[in-house]
């Protein structure tokens, strides 16, 4: 890693906002609207800009997925927390301390908010996986400097640019930059440190954070896995899993990767799968509504894994118009990769693109004990109509969300978690929670007018009697 002295900016968009905090002390309720309207504003001024800068960044996105995923996506979060921030913020009462609660003795938890919050997000959702978080960031009365990534930087630089116009710097701010970058600006003593991306990475962030103890909140990923039960609606299944894995080309850290079926119900699925997606999209290869592939990197990538699987004597069944490679236009039909082995590379490795592993069971035992061997994913997904088995898979299943009779849709939920767990991230925004997870749930203890603790005895030097009080109370 490079020295600190190299990278100026970060440190001193830190420290000014650190001072800001300092001097300004309480953060009142429309201070953190203020803020969050200024957001708001920003983005519905300048909607059709940032769709044009990430259809720039990605070779082609459609425009109203851009707006609807990225734009809208982040409006709810703000919109949310704008409208809810007061009823968040309040003191919350709890029990004081016997016996002195009977002399007038309170308590409370205040939630204050932590100072200066890092955000890095990254290129497949590149407004969302900034603004969605500094919803909850600034309905906590925080400040934040955001860190775009540098794989979308036309995006990136229309986010530098317009915070800039719209915010003073000790409130937000933004560095841009690449791989060095963001290691230098996860290497800073934030008050807390949000990083949306893959879980190798995540870990970098993580090593980097212990140096200051920054608490973290990771949203990274892992091969989110589909369950289709024997009571399971095929045509409803296959046509919701495919309208899920074609958003954004795959490209989504939610993204369906794994989809478990009944053996028996295989070929059915598959041949759903083919009819929907090419009712969807009859071509592919100049089809406005298919988002490209960000890059020839991630274009070689994802070929990479379906070759593998071929070459590894694996099926791999394409649903719609075959193309030829191209790693300028970058645009994919949908592909299945029928039981690969475990050791194949699109086993292992999240997929992110517009491919997915279809496995098929006996007993859906089986596939839950082989989905739990795994690290465990972001999100996990459940097609049936027996409420008994679904209530198992929740039970004996753990992701970071689940979505019932769909997929991608838990994250659209502003007034519940998002995040994952263990391999799949830590921490979670949205809604109240998002609120406590970038406070500082901070416990007040305020006495009565009188301390009864002399007369009891209580105080030194202590007496028989005190003492044979202090061990009656030792009870199980």
């Amino acid at each position: 890693m490079a020295s600190p002295e190299a990278f100026p900016d970060i440190r001193a968009a830190l420290d000014v906002q650190r001072r800001a905090f300092t001097a300004a002390g309480s953060v009142p309720a429309a201070t953190r609207r203020q803020r969050l309207q200024r957001v708001i504003d920003m983005l519905v001024a300048n909607a059709d800009a940032f769709a044009a800068a990430m259809q720039a960044d990605f070779g082609h996105r459609p425009a109203v997925f851009s707006i609807a995923n990225d734009v809208l996506g982040a409006l709810g979060s703000l919109k949310h927390a704008r409208d809810h921030l007061e009823t968040w913020m309040g003191d919350d009462a709890r029990p004081s301390v016997a016996p002195f609660d009977n002399f007038g003795a309170t308590a409370w938890v205040r939630y204050q908010p932590k100072g200066v919050v890092g955000i890095i997000g990254t290129w497949n959702a590149p407004l969302f996986t900034l603004f969605s978080p500094l919803a909850c960031v600034f309905a906590a009365g925080n400040r934040a400097v955001l860190k775009p990534s540098e794989v979308t930087p036309q995006t990136a630089a229309l986010v530098a640019g317009l915070v800039g116009e719209h915010f003073a710097p000790d409130e937000l701010a933004v560095i841009t930059g690449g791989p060095d970058v963001a290691a230098e600006f996860s290497a800073q003593p934030w008050d807390h440190l949000v990083f949306t991306g893959s879980t190798g990475v995540g870990k970098q962030i993580m090593r980097a954070a212990a140096e200051h103890l920054v608490p973290l909140t990771l949203e990274l990923g892992g091969k989110s896995p589909v369950l289709i039960g024997q009571t399971a609606d095929i045509h409803n299944a296959a046509e919701r899993i495919v309208v899920g894995k074609t958003l954004n080309s795959g490209q989504l850290c939610v993204a369906p990767d794994v989809v478990w079926v009944p053996a028996e119900k295989a070929e059915a699925f598959l041949a759903e799968a083919r009819e929907i997606f090419e009712g969807m999209y009859p071509d592919v290869a100049h089809n406005p509504d298919v988002t490209a592939i960000v890059n020839e990197k991630h274009f070689a990538r994802v070929e990479g894994y379906i070759d593998d699987a071929l070459r590894r004597g694996a099926r791999v069944e394409t649903l719609g118009e075959a193309v030829e490679k191209d790693a300028a236009n970058r645009r994919l039909p949908l592909r299945a990769v029928v039981n690969p082995p475990l050791d194949a590379d699109i086993s292992q490795f999240e997929i992110f693109g517009p491919a997915f592993v279809l496995r098929t069971y006996d007993e859906l035992h089986d596939a839950v004990a082989q989905i739990n061997a795994g690290a465990r994913p972001l999100a996990l997904y459940y097609f049936g109509a027996d409420d008994t088995e679904r209530n198992w898979v929740l039970d004996h299943t753990l992701s970071g969300g689940v979505s019932i009779n769909d997929v991608t849709m838990h994250p659209a939920l502003h007034d519940a978690p998002f995040g994952g767990i263990g391999a799949s991230g830590m921490g979670h925004y949205h809604g109240r929670e998002g609120f406590l997870a970038f406070s500082h749930a901070r416990s007040v203890y305020s006495a009565g007018t009188h301390d009864p603790r002399r007369e009891w005895g209580m105080l030194p030097p202590y007496s028989d009697n005190f003492a044979a009080m202090i061990r009656a109370a030792v009870t199980p």
